[in-house]
């Protein structure tokens, strides 16, 4: 293979630790100089009888030669196996270099990255990576996220720490999210690892951990999540649920964003495109259990709004496909958002025929989208209602969550404004 915008894409097959090749990527230019991607799956992958599809919305397992001119050339699916910000961050840190286009960031991604898929030069898939931090790297973890935070990461190049720089740069590549992070091994478990970052306004760790105890009381099925505290700073660990540790390595999981769903992008001009009702179409179709997984994404948009968790962006909604069949992924990435407004606020995505308003009037037009009656839904959000109402403040305060912060927090849960009636 000779082009550099040119590659091969591996996967884990459901059951399986190790990748085998699944087809091609190619990036181009048209000659107008716009990119255009392109993908095909191999015939002897197509040949196993275990082959299975990367999504369900734009790469299905068919001999077809698929073609996009949509996010640089670059096919949802692929999208969201690349680094994030903290992980371009750190590949550009480690490269030494300021540019560098969203292929090479393709390339220089980890193992570690979200999902089933890999990518490379060369034919023959190289074996998964085994070894991660482990637990007890924590703290040195914690220094050297907050000396890339602080760029002053050449603090430690120079030393003998420097291999656990380079493991930094390469484990902090792994899920979505701005915030520093790193991927570690447990009790044969892999888990993010979050870190405090310089400038946080609270202790992010232990309010993301609260919020996601609080969803769980709510009845959300969230990720599995711990507090450990490593000199001094506390850092939250949220465990994989697209790894599963066995004897012979990790099994690996396809996962993909609810960007990919909505087939929007990140950026201003696409977000009229973000919506809770339009992915609800998408999982009905998409889901071997639609009927769970639409009451579950109901009961997270109508949590997101009761909280202030503003920033419920398609990144950080996702299905998950263990073996052929694809499901809604536990609930992650749940922050408040504190406001001055009390009247109005608005999700990140359009939850109701009043577009983003995240009032109950608005929640509740588009029950039926996700099979539910009126009466079905009141209910739901009201129990959530009196669920965070009695129980927000207890929760933070038993996660270890500060007077001060609590006091922070306080004005994202329940705001008066939930209340109001819509006016058309």
């Amino acid at each position: 293979m000779t082009s550099e915008r040119e590659c091969y894409v591996y996967i884990v097959l459901p059951g399986e630790t190790d990748f085998v090749t699944a087809g091609r990527f190619r990036v181009s230019k048209t000659r107008d100089g716009e990119p255009i991607g392109e993908f095909v799956y191999g015939n002897r992958y197509l040949e196993r009888q275990d082959a299975v599809e990367f999504d369900p919305i734009e790469l299905r397992l068919t001999p077809r030669h698929y073609e996009t001119a949509r996010m640089g050339g670059f096919f949802g699916a692929i999208r969201d196996s690349m680094p994030d910000y903290w992980g371009r961050r750190v590949i550009v840190r480690n490269a030494g270099k300021p540019i560098l286009d969203d292929f090479c960031y393709l390339i220089h991604g980890p193992d570690d990255r979200a999902g089933a898929l890999g990518f490379g030069l060369n034919v023959e898939p190289p074996a998964p990576r085994i070894n991660f931090n482990r637990g007890l790297d924590l703290e040195k973890l914690q220094q050297i996220a907050e000396a890339i935070g602080n760029d002053e990461i050449e603090t430690f190049a120079n030393h003998a720490d420097a291999r656990q720089v380079q493991e930094l740069l390469l484990e902090g590549t792994s899920m979505g999210g701005a915030r520093p992070k790193a991927v570690v091994e447990d009790d044969n478990n892999l888990w993010i690892a979050k870190f405090t970052s310089p400038g946080d306004k609270w202790n992010y760790p232990r309010v993301e951990y609260a919020f996601l105890q609080l969803a769980n009381a709510c009845g959300l099925d969230v990720a599995d999540s711990r507090i450990t505290t490593v000199a001094e700073k506390d850092v939250l660990l949220v465990r994989r649920f697209d790894r599963e540790g066995t004897a012979q390595g990790y099994r690996r999981h396809r996962m993909v964003s609810a960007l990919t769903l909505l087939r929007s992008e990140e950026n201003p001009a696409t977000k009229a495109e973000w919506s809770y009702l339009l992915l609800a179409d998408e999982i009905r179709r998409a889901s071997e259990c639609p009927e769970a997984d639409l009451r579950e994404l109901f009961r997270r948009m109508c949590f997101n709004a009761v909280v202030s968790n503003l920033d419920d962006h398609p990144r950080n909604h996702a299905i998950l496909a263990k073996d052929k069949g694809w499901r809604l992924s536990p609930a992650y990435d749940l922050t408040p958002t504190p406001g001055i407004a009390v009247e109005e606020r608005y999700l990140a995505m359009t939850c109701g025929t009043f577009g983003r308003s995240a009032r109950k009037a608005n929640l509740l037009t588009g029950c039926g989208r996700f099979l539910l009656s009126d009466t079905e839904a009141e209910i739901i959000i009201d129990n959530m209602v009196k669920t965070v109402r009695g129980q927000w403040e207890t929760t933070l305060r038993h996660a270890g969550v500060s007077n001060k912060d609590c006091i922070a927090i306080e004005s994202a849960c329940i705001y008066d404004g939930f209340f109001y009636e819509l006016i058309a």
